[in-house]
């Protein structure tokens, strides 16, 4: 059975979907609508609502599972679900959400040992042990949350996926400089992100927590590390550094760092997070264009397309 990326422009879709997201807006004359990200297990489309009451808010709201019928249509190089017919689906009709949310292709489990070998690399105790700590504080979530709304690594386990890709890049880079600090750089890679089981609200229909919102995954960090080295009673520099690696890992202050990178071991971090992050949506917007055609526009890559070759 076909899967909602597997449809192309132009044809018919009849399918159960989950709203993965769903926006409110107003047109510039006033009109009500909303924006529905729609998804199964192969990915997520936008579709758009019109002339939306109150009552279609409550229906259709995040986390709802609904049959949709309609076709696909390109909308500045995007595809995008034009909405021809909606109703959310009975519980009798047997649909469950485990048949619709998209999940990291190893298992958690998986993950999480692949993770974990990276602590017989590191030598420096203050750094490993609140590593550890950290990790073991928010082992469940962590290893099953997303590591964004969308874009990239947005599915069930992209968290843990995304960090263990990290961390096999950065091996990779500190072989090439053996210069660079491992306990730092491994300690930075794992730690960057696990704010975002506090800023995010699940693995399902995720949004942003109040906390989220107010703070953010790199606050929420900071003062998990600072609460971390007070409970193991652990002081020096290591605490610091581990902190700036979380400030600074966005890169400069217009994309949400505090800081810039000012340790070599932060600014690989955060190229390392950036390759792996865009590699992540190119992979996915590839996977979806075949040999010869450009892939849809990439928004969060300047909202550009990008060829696949024909060639092997």
């Amino acid at each position: 059975m076909k899967k909602l990326l597997d449809y192309k422009v132009g044809e018919t879709v009849d399918l159960n979907l989950l709203i993965k997201q769903s926006i409110k807006g107003v047109t510039t004359t006033g009109k009500s609508f909303m924006t529905l990200i729609l998804q199964d297990k192969s990915g997520d489309i936008e579709a758009k609502l019109w002339d939306t009451t109150e009552e279609h808010e409550k229906t259709y709201a995040t986390s709802t599972i609904v049959k949709v019928g309609g076709d696909v249509h390109d909308y500045r190089g995007k595809n995008q679900l034009r909405i021809k017919s909606i109703r959310p689906v009975k519980d009798e009709e047997g649909v469950t959400l485990s048949e619709l949310v998209p999940s990291a292709l190893k298992s958690k489990e998986v993950l999480y040992e692949e993770l974990m070998q990276y602590f017989f690399e590191m030598e420096n105790p203050n750094i490993q042990r609140i590593t550890r700590h950290l990790l073991k504080k928010h082992q469940a979530a962590f290893m099953t949350y997303p590591a964004a709304t969308r874009n990239h690594h947005d599915y069930v386990s992209g968290l843990i996926d995304h960090v263990v890709s990290m961390l096999k890049l950065g091996k990779a880079i500190a072989e090439l400089y053996p210069t660079l600090n491992k306990d730092l750089l491994y300690a930075g890679i794992i730690l960057h992100d696990i704010g975002k089981v506090i800023e995010l609200s699940g693995p399902i229909g995720t949004q942003y927590t109040i906390e989220g919102n107010l703070l953010g995954h790199i606050t929420i960090m900071v003062n998990e590390i600072s609460k971390a080295a007070d409970e193991l009673e652990i002081e020096g520099e290591e605490v610091m550094l581990l902190q700036h690696m979380v400030l600074s890992h966005h890169g400069k202050e217009e994309w949400g760092s505090p800081k810039r990178p000012m340790l070599q071991e932060a600014e690989m971090l955060h190229y390392i997070d950036n390759i792996d992050a865009k590699m992540n949506m190119l992979n996915r917007a590839l996977g979806k264009a075949e040999p010869g055609e450009f892939t849809e526009r990439i928004f969060p890559l300047e909202n550009r397309s990008f060829y696949k070759p024909s060639i092997d």
